[in-house]
């Protein structure tokens, strides 16, 4: 979930090339695979389904409760909203907060998946994408006979706005590197702090995905006001209060910026492809890691 408001004015450079041939072929799960809980925002019990898919599905999101619902695509232009967090789909068919489950899919390279959900989010479980992990891996995935796409920069990408920086960097090798670099400034109840990481499935499962959403408690308090989260208490998510963390103890001293990484992982599976380089965030949010995605799905 973003902390930051949106941001109006970015500056996009792309100039990407394919990567060498593609030594990653497609996956899909082994199995069918059920989780459920209470969403982040509505508080809504929502009860979700991972579908196995063939090839060059992509993943996409159904929602079972809304008669005659088209799926949404789990991609960059299917994005109505990023203010916080990331939202697809139009009207009233629609998906929030959608980068945990994304980034679970992502981080353990599963491509082809339908999303069923009978709620207008995905489960929050505790505000990391851990459950999601679990549940994957203990149902299993397979080899799907074709490759993935997989694309890297010749010459760095990069978006900017109000001070917030995102770019995409040429690094030799096939790996996608992400570093994060989170600074609230001087009087922040959150420190400054950096994690950056080869996003590889053993990676993503030991050091990303048990990390949480985080939130300052003035933010808290007025979300709300505003009718989101009214059933969450600090001891359920990361909330910073002027003296610190609230009734909560972190699982890394630098569990923000690696939730930051965790959401850009989810974000960043909307272009649909592989990506190799290395990804530097200096204060970035949704909108920013949105933005990134849509300039490299334009190239696909």
């Amino acid at each position: 979930m973003l902390l930051t408001q949106t941001y109006p004015k970015k500056r996009v450079e792309v100039n990407l090339r394919p990567s060498q041939p593609c030594v990653r072929h497609q996956r899909t799960l082994a199995h069918e695979a059920k989780i459920s809980g209470r969403g982040i925002i509505t508080g809504q019990l929502v009860h979700l389904r991972f579908v196995p898919q063939p090839a060059n599905s992509g993943l996409v999101f159904q929602r079972v409760d809304i008669p005659e619902a088209p799926p949404i695509p789990a991609r960059a232009s299917s994005v109505s909203g990023t203010a916080r967090r990331t939202t697809l789909g139009t009207g009233s068919n629609q998906v929030t907060l959608v980068e945990h489950v994304l980034s679970a899919l992502a981080g353990l390279r599963i491509d082809n998946c339908i999303i069923e959900l009978d709620g207008p989010e995905p489960p929050g479980l505790d505000g990391s994408s851990e459950g999601f992990v679990e549940i994957i891996e203990a149902t299993g995935s397979t080899s799907l006979d074709a490759p993935v796409k997989k694309f890297s920069p010749i010459e760095p990408i990069t978006i900017s706005s109000n001070g917030s920086v995102l770019s995409f960097h040429p690094r030799q090798g096939d790996e996608l590197w992400i570093s994060y670099i989170l600074d609230y400034g001087p009087f922040s109840p959150i420190h400054p702090q950096s994690h950056s990481i080869a996003i590889t499935p053993d990676a993503y499962r030991q050091e990303l995905a048990r990390c949480r959403t985080f939130v300052l408690e003035s933010e808290a308090q007025e979300l709300q006001k505003q009718g989101i989260g009214r059933h969450l208490t600090p001891s359920e998510l990361l909330v910073f209060g002027p003296k610190g963390l609230i009734d909560n103890r972190l699982r890394f001293p630098d569990e923000p910026a690696r939730h930051k990484i965790l959401d850009l992982v989810g974000d960043l599976a909307l272009c649909g492809f592989d990506l190799a380089g290395h990804v530097v965030a200096y204060r970035s949010g949704h909108p920013l890691n949105v933005e990134l995605a849509r300039a490299l799905s334009a190239i696909a």
